[in-house]
């Protein structure tokens, strides 16, 4: 009987898996930090034979190359990509045996142009399918992340394989590597946590909508903004990365720390959003460390710039310097560690508001008109949105500081408080007067604010 570890990374919002027959094991798709494969397959007792990569990422740097040497395993990637290291290259209809089960590859083109997916038998009979970026949990992974030329030739291409895989026996269970956060998903529905090729057959948006051009409308239509970094993950995984080691990170004083707030470098506080408005470092940003730090670090930060990381505690320090690691971000020029007094050092602290919609209801009723930013992506502005708001998308702050009136206090917003604790510190650090509302966009309504689409 075989059985399939999860190994999932929040962060990212994707899975790798380890599928064995309690002897060898097959590992899909594995992060940078490989020490967490490896572990499972002690845990499991049993040694890793093969590790096969779906595609080049997009979202992240691999850890395939690296596991696959310290296991000793056959690193199977597609013959169609142009890597630079040693692999065991798969074709589609290729068999590889692994333990007593056998690994067929499928060509799967759409998510990248050389996407493969890979379908474990037991005993002749299909028994799962690890279809990375192809096929997801109700829909299917971005075609548009390769380049804009290629795009709609993709998205029939998805629709095809998604098709292909269809034709697998029902009871067949879906692993795929996408759709759980991650923005190579065409869309968003974390809810799903399973699937067979079956469910798919009648749930999944490629199978809805059976006609091809009808399909490719809908998911373009649907695509939304990817974070900038992606941008740096394809090249680095066709080069052949390292594993993800986490080197010491120097300790920065306070005396330095100030030096480099007074030179304008990105200082990113860890510690929680409530925490951070209420007294920071004049010049930090504030990046609350958690499941989506790291998405939106690489996002807004220009690629692989020195930063400086400011925690509470080493582990926080250590935590962010983990997930930055998995997308290749390891530019960390610093920490500093302890209470916001400690490290002020002359360095200057200050605070803004915190506030909830029912807050900015009421000083609308004051009279008062509050200049109002939603930092949420356009396609959730355009579904509605407070009259009168402006909409700057979390990703264009930075370089739309401008468009901010540089007078008055600007409320800012999100749909649920994390995106605007960003876009608060980053207008802060800008010398703009920020209220930060920390609060469901749910409650916006109910608080008696006028809401336009």
């Amino acid at each position: 009987m075989l059985k399939v570890t999860t190994i999932e990374t929040p962060e990212l919002g994707d899975r790798s898996y380890l599928v064995h027959d309690g002897t060898e094991g097959l590992v899909v798709d594995p992060q940078r930090d490989i020490e967490r494969v490896l572990k499972a397959a002690a845990d499991a007792g049993v040694r890793i034979a093969a590790v096969a990569e779906t595609h080049m990422h997009n979202d992240y740097v691999t850890g395939g190359l690296a596991l696959a040497r310290k296991a000793g395993a056959e690193y199977l990637v597609s013959a169609d990509d142009e890597v630079r290291f040693e692999r065991a290259p798969v074709a589609d209809g290729d068999e590889v045996k692994v333990g007593s089960f056998t690994v067929k590859v499928v060509a799967t083109p759409g998510h990248t142009e050389n996407h493969v997916s890979f379908v474990v038998s037991d005993g002749g009979e299909p028994f799962a399918a690890f279809t990375g970026g192809s096929l997801l949990y109700g829909t299917v992974g971005r075609p548009d992340l390769v380049s804009p030329e290629l795009t709609e030739q993709l998205a029939r291409s998805q629709h095809r394989s998604a098709h292909r895989l269809g034709e697998l026996p029902g009871d067949v269970e879906l692993y795929p590597t996408h759709g759980f956060g991650s923005f190579c998903s065409a869309s968003q529905d974390d809810s799903v946590g399973s699937s067979t090729i079956g469910r798919e057959r009648k749930d999944n948006i490629a199978f809805q909508i059976e006609d091809e051009d009808r399909f490719i409308e809908s998911l373009l239509a649907a695509l939304a903004p990817y974070p900038s970094y992606y941008a740096h993950m394809g090249e680095a995984n066709l080069a052949g990365p390292e594993a993800g080691d986490l080197p010491p990170v120097t300790s920065v004083d306070s005396g330095e720390l100030r030096r480099r707030l007074e030179r304008g470098e990105w200082v990113i506080d860890l510690r929680s959003r409530r925490a951070f408005a209420t007294k920071h470092l004049r010049g930090e940003a504030g990046f609350e460390l958690s499941s989506s730090f790291v998405t939106y670090l690489g996002w807004i930060v220009p690629w692989n710039t020195p930063i400086t990381l400011v925690g509470e505690t080493q582990e926080d320090v250590r935590k962010a310097q983990r997930d930055l690691s998995l997308i290749g971000f390891d530019a960390i020029a610093g920490a500093a560690v302890g209470a916001v007094e400690s490290l002020a050092a002359g360095a200057g602290t200050c605070g803004y508001r915190v506030a909830t919609f029912a807050d900015l209801a009421g000083a609308m009723k004051d009279g008062d008109r509050p200049q109002v930013v939603d930092v949420r992506r356009r396609d959730e502005w355009v579904e509605g949105h407070i009259a009168g708001s402006q909409n700057i998308p979390i990703h264009e702050v930075a370089d739309r500081v401008s468009e901010v009136p540089a007078t008055g206090p600007v409320w800012v917003h999100c749909a649920g408080g994390f995106r605007a604790s960003i876009a608060a510190s980053l207008l802060d650090r800008a010398g703009k007067e920020v209220v930060m509302i920390d609060d469901s966009f749910d409650n916006a309504k109910e608080s008696g604010l006028e809401l336009t689409r």
